[in-house]
């Protein structure tokens, strides 16, 4: 062991650092172009809400379509061997997207950036799930996902006061990020172990950081060999819960700042402000939550069902608010309770509930459902809007879909316990 980690900085540690920033960087890229469609708009002229849309789903097609491939690649050549090739790639397509002169290009470049991320989730999560001692995974993995909403935060206030108010070219953002993402590789390959000696340096420190109950418990699983299907009845039902979380929040990573400009006559930098209130309000949220969730581990459904229950609540008093106060007030509990708050604790069910081998392969899967919505949602949001003249259409889809997925789970998790 080296020397940091004799001083007490395990490697676990590192690796949830790590993957903070990484997400971090992935989601100042994320919502950037949807924050400045008009700057856009006047290099490649202008374009249809559907067409804008489109954007976002050429991302989200190809990071989706990469998630059981990549999580494969990761169970077979490691970590290292598929982020690193992917976050470069990620780069390039960023600096193609700042150089482009109309919307192919950008189309190319999102599907060359979703390829890219895509090898990110199953690296992640795997890493995550061989590290990080079970008695503190959702409190770290909420630390992790931290990272997207600084990233989405960050990324907002960037767009809105270094472009649309300081008139900064659009472009400088993309070339920022790739720059941002060089960095990344770099601490990937320098901070990451992935030799022959991985998994026994690991199992190491698991077993000096976890309780006896939790190792007696994985010993106790394996010599039994208790394994979960990735189809099983509860998989199935984490699937179709992680697919309504994310369909709301990339509707409004998607089309929020949008529908505060043109529909509730935010502008400038107060569009940045309101947007990322989603962002940082999840920071607090998902650590304090995520610290009950793993002192309460037995109680790890009602969060779920409960977070997405108020989610719900809290995206539907945002569109009907009467006022820009309720309208915020409701920006900031989506964000205190919404995604970012609860997917640490539906990864911390599916870790425990998922085959103890091939955790790569377990995420990618679990991943595909949910970003699958990431797809539909962009394009389906701008056709509704462009059909009905308003984009709260598509917010009121989105809370269909979260009530009843939600409701398919609490079903199918009561029935199996």
């Amino acid at each position: 062991m080296i020397t940091s980690e004799k001083s007490g900085i395990q490697y676990w540690h590192k690796i949830v650092v790590l993957l903070c920033l990484g997400w971090t960087v992935m989601w100042i890229y994320r919502p950037v172009l949807t924050a400045i469609f008009p700057e856009v708009q006047s290099t490649i002229g202008p374009q249809s809400n559907t067409a804008l849309g489109l954007i976002a789903s050429c991302y989200f097609f190809a990071y989706t379509a990469m998630q059981i491939p990549a999580g494969m690649l990761v169970d077979r050549f490691g970590k290292k061997a598929v982020v690193i090739p992917g976050f470069t790639l990620f780069a390039i397509a960023s600096l193609l997207i700042g150089n482009a002169t109309n919307i192919t290009m950008i189309y190319i470049g999102s599907l060359l950036a979703g390829l890219g991320c895509g090898s990110y989730y199953g690296s992640a999560w795997s890493l995550s799930a061989e590290n990080i001692p079970s008695a503190h995974r959702s409190f770290a993995s909420a630390i992790i996902n931290t990272g997207s909403a600084l990233g989405m935060g960050i990324s907002l206030l960037a767009t809105s006061f270094l472009v649309k108010s300081w008139g900064m070219p659009w472009q400088y953002m993309l070339y920022i990020i790739a720059a941002l993402l060089l960095c990344l590789v770099a601490g990937f390959a320098i901070i990451i172990k992935d030799g022959p000696n991985t998994k026994q340096s690991a199992t190491t420190e698991k077993a000096t950081t976890s309780s006896t109950a939790d190792v007696a418990t994985d010993i106790a699983n394996t010599a039994t060999g208790k394994k979960t299907g990735f189809f099983s009845s509860q998989m199935i039902a984490s699937y179709i819960m992680y697919f309504a979380t994310c369909y709301g929040y990339y509707m409004i990573v998607s089309w929020l700042p949008n529908f505060l400009e043109t529909e509730r006559g935010f502008t400038g930098g107060s569009i940045g402000s309101a947007s990322s209130l989603v962002a940082f309000a999840a920071i607090p949220g998902a650590l304090i939550i995520a610290k009950f969730a793993d002192k309460f581990r037995s109680k790890r459904l009602l969060f779920i069902v409960t977070l997405e229950i108020i989610a719900a609540i809290t995206l539907l008093t945002t569109v009907q608010a009467g006022t820009i106060f309720l309208l915020l007030i409701g920006l900031i509990f989506y964000g205190l309770f919404g995604k970012l708050t609860v997917e640490p604790i539906l990864i911390s069910h599916v870790s425990d509930t998922a085959p103890k081998t091939g955790y790569g392969t377990t995420f990618g899967v679990f991943n595909f459902f949910g970003m699958s919505s990431s797809v539909i949602a962009p394009p389906l949001t701008g056709y509704l809007a462009d059909i009905t003249g308003t984009k709260i259409t598509g917010f009121y889809v989105a809370i269909v879909i979260l009530l009843v997925a939600t409701a398919i789970f609490a079903l199918i998790n009561i029935r199996k316990k």
